[in-house]
């Protein structure tokens, strides 16, 4: 386990050239951020959990009271051990033969059979109440984690001019505001992992399950080799439509049709605005970054020197689109630049389309 864990924390998949783990402690002048900074995200995602449950009992539901939510479910299917056992443990959509079968065990007619399983199906759908308290704790999440985000990055530099991701990376100190940020993020989806487990389960429990997952790793991963300059960018860009897709389903259940109809466009417009325009088209060419030929030179000829602990900031060229993006942490302060690591190469390009896929 050791010798994996050694493997898989290279240097060489994670870092620039010559740069290492240790470089990268925490010093008087400067903080870093630290693996074990992350380990703050357990207890604050139970106390999120938590006040979630806090939030959708004594805010949410009232609100949706107001709004002639009712809280009543699904009609109860009639007590049948038989028929539960079908359910649970075969299938929950049994076909004619099985029906026939159960017809005549049970002396009921198909009619009726085919009723119970419908009425137990529905058993497991969450109340529109229920929904309703779900969507109002996400969007009065997502509407202050975006809130916070734009406050924060307004007042940096990388917002505005993205090369300052890049600027003297991996050597960027990490400030209170985008440590609480990116710790925030990653607290939150851990909260949505806990709650999986606890909230009815529907279809597509697998692939949130998964999604989570995976962005709970590029959260993780992003923040350990220093890209969180690039991550905050990104995680603010994908926060920006989904407040408005839980408002549209708070309406829907609350039968306000036109604000719905609304909110819905709304969100239309800002997802494929940055998700379908921004990120994947502005996204990879933020991230490549090329040295110039006189970098280039300067670079080829420090060949030999031992590197300094804290290099002078690189600034990189405008981005020419002729580059793999998954070459720019190898490529500043490179000792060859112009033959970059193909494994390291291979290992973002997938992970750069893992995010893409499932962040989104």
């Amino acid at each position: 386990m050791a010798g994996i864990l050694a493997w898989f924390w290279n240097e060489r998949f994670w870092l620039p050239h010559n740069v290492t783990w240790a470089d990268l402690k925490n010093t008087e002048e400067a903080t870093f951020p630290q693996a074990e900074d992350l380990y703050l995200a357990f207890p604050l995602a139970f106390c999120i959990f938590m006040v979630r449950l806090i939030f959708e009992r004594f805010v949410a539901k009232p609100c949706a009271i107001a709004l002639n939510i009712q809280a009543n479910g699904p009609q109860i299917a009639q007590p049948n051990a038989i028929l539960e056992k079908v359910f649970t443990a075969i299938t929950k959509h049994p076909d004619e033969k099985r029906l026939e079968g159960l017809s005549k065990q049970l002396d009921w007619d198909v009619r009726s059979i085919q009723h119970w399983f419908r009425q137990r199906r529905n058993q497991e759908k969450p109340s529109t109440l229920k929904r309703f308290c779900e969507s109002m704790w996400r969007f009065s999440f997502y509407l202050y984690v975006f809130t916070y985000g734009v406050r924060f990055l307004k007042k940096t530099p990388w917002l505005w001019n993205t090369r300052h991701c890049w600027y003297n990376y991996p050597y960027q100190p990490l400030t209170p505001d985008l440590h609480y940020y990116y710790i925030l993020e990653l607290s939150f989806y851990w909260s949505l992992m806990f709650s999986q487990f606890t909230d009815i389960k529907r279809k597509d429990f697998g692939i949130m399950f998964l999604h989570h997952l995976v962005s709970i790793c590029l959260i993780t991963f992003s923040y350990v080799n220093n890209m969180a300059r690039v991550g905050t960018l990104v995680l603010c860009l994908h926060d920006s439509a989904d407040a408005l897709l839980e408002a549209a389903k708070m309406a829907n259940y609350a039968k306000f049709q036109k604000m719905c109809d609304l909110l819905f466009v709304m969100f239309a417009m800002v997802f494929i605005t940055t998700r379908l325009g921004i990120f994947p088209l502005w996204y990879p060419r933020m991230i490549e970054v090329i040295l110039s030929p006189a970098q280039m030179r300067r670079t080829q000829n420090r060949r030999g020197r031992a590197p300094t602990l804290r290099p002078p900031p690189m600034e990189p060229v405008v981005p020419t689109g002729i580059s793999s993006l998954a070459l720019a942490p190898w490529m500043i302060n490179s000792y060859k630049p112009e033959v970059p690591n193909k494994v390291n190469c291979l290992f973002l390009e997938v992970f750069t389309k893992l995010q893409m896929r499932f962040l989104s």
